[in-house]
């Protein structure tokens, strides 16, 4: 087991260097610099050009690149600067509003998929199953941000059952922190249920045809037994791999439901990052979410040996 972690960790690394490396390219194509944003449409040539000479942007790109590996390397992201603070606690203090909204949404999107992706397939061929699966359909189709504002005029607006946007930390408030996360939760978990939701219905029509499965029905156990203590653990090989997927699908979509319900966590920071220009603060956040996506995936992968003994004695 821990030498599978050991090969995973090491083969994560030309992962992450590849980002960073299309991370630079990315922002060495967008037209414009920090200079030009933090200095006024007033400032002279001369002073733009100390300004970038002082942020090292006057620097081939390949020699900004050697000095940002060299600080990632010894643990440092840099320095904001827009935000004149350390690139690492910029990220640190937002990080957790962002795992816990997707932590939610991987929940809740987990849960309700492998029951509506069961119930499918227990009645295949069925009104039901048609039904759900016209219902994931329909949510692998709706964007984030439109249905983050549909929520919005409805629970909002119109009913006035939840707040448009903000957020109310945990510690202070545990009922403000639900009522916060609610609504951007509700959008992530909607637009994932749609996968699980058929690949756990896939999953387990493959398992309920089999012998064993049929072998029980016929030894007179009841069919809900049957399905929930034969069939869904072993179709649960699959639904771990696209639950994995999914795990880096929330954090992309996190940016965009951040910024649609003005949650102050990391991808609302890059996307101000963007706009404004903060190179080290695009580099770190977007290295860190890679980080974690990986760290998710491993996770996954080791919940294989843990489901299937198959693999852990192999």
């Amino acid at each position: 087991m821990w030498s599978f972690v050991l090969r995973r960790l090491i083969s994560s690394i030309p992962v992450l260097i590849l980002v960073s490396l299309m991370t630079f390219g990315l922002i060495w194509l967008v037209p414009g610099d920090p200079a030009s944003v933090f200095l006024d449409a007033s400032a002279t040539p001369e002073q733009v050009a100390n300004l970038r000479r002082e942020l090292g942007l006057d620097q081939p790109l390949w020699t900004q690149m050697l000095s940002w590996y060299e600080r990632v390397l010894s643990g440092d992201l840099g320095e904001s600067i827009l935000l004149n603070r350390s690139v690492a606690a910029a990220i640190l203090e937002r990080l957790p509003i962002t795992l816990s909204l997707a932590a939610i949404a991987l929940v809740l999107a987990v849960i309700f998929g492998i029951l509506l992706g069961s119930l499918a397939a227990v009645n295949h061929g069925g009104w039901g199953d048609q039904s759900i699966m016209t219902v994931a359909l329909l949510g692998l189709s709706i964007p984030d941000f439109w249905l983050g504002l549909v929520l919005i005029v409805v629970f909002a607006v119109q009913l006035g059952w939840l707040p448009s946007g903000g957020f109310v930390a945990i510690t202070e408030d545990f009922g403000g922190w639900a009522m916060s996360m609610a609504l951007p939760a509700f959008t992530l978990t909607i637009t994932q249920i749609g996968f699980i939701a058929r690949m756990t219905r896939s999953s387990m029509l493959d398992v309920l045809r089999q012998d064993y499965v049929r072998t029980a029905d016929a030894k007179g156990l009841g069919h809900g037994f049957v399905v929930m203590r034969h069939a869904l653990p072993n179709a649960m090989m699959p639904i771990l791999t696209v639950t994995g997927v999914i795990a880096g699908g929330l954090l992309g979509g996190a940016v965009v439901v951040e910024q649609v319900f003005a949650l102050p966590g990391v991808g609302r920071l890059i996307i101000g990052a963007i706009l404004s220009r903060d190179f080290p603060v695009i580099q770190g956040g977007l290295l860190m979410l890679a980080v974690i996506y990986l760290l998710v995936n491993l996770i996954v992968d080791m919940l294989y040996a843990v489901i299937d003994p198959r693999v852990r004695l192999a």
